[in-house]
């Protein structure tokens, strides 16, 4: 896979994850979906569920509790209700 995605998971009191990763699968309210480097554009809300952050063989897991994400050049960023780490 060429390049890295850009991802940041922010809650109100905290940025919970930041870093370079391959993958970031996540619940849409339309669906759950997966960004990848240089996905297209969008915004979208997000509904309670898992956010998963795939890097080569690691995977870590998050529970969100609502927010949105928005995916730009720059990569993705989730700005979360309430997010909290379930496996690392």
């Amino acid at each position: 896979m060429a390049g890295k995605l850009s991802f940041s998971l922010v809650a109100p009191e905290r940025e919970v994850f930041s870093g370079l990763v391959d993958q970031v699968d996540a619940p849409g309210v339309e669906g759950d979906f997966g960004v990848l480097p240089a996905h297209a554009p969008f915004m979208t809300a997000l509904r309670e569920g898992a956010v998963t952050v795939i890097d080569g063989a690691k995977r870590r897991v998050f529970e969100v509790k609502g927010g949105f994400a928005d995916v730009n050049a720059q990569g993705l960023t989730i700005l979360a209700e309430e997010a909290t780490e379930i496996s690392a």
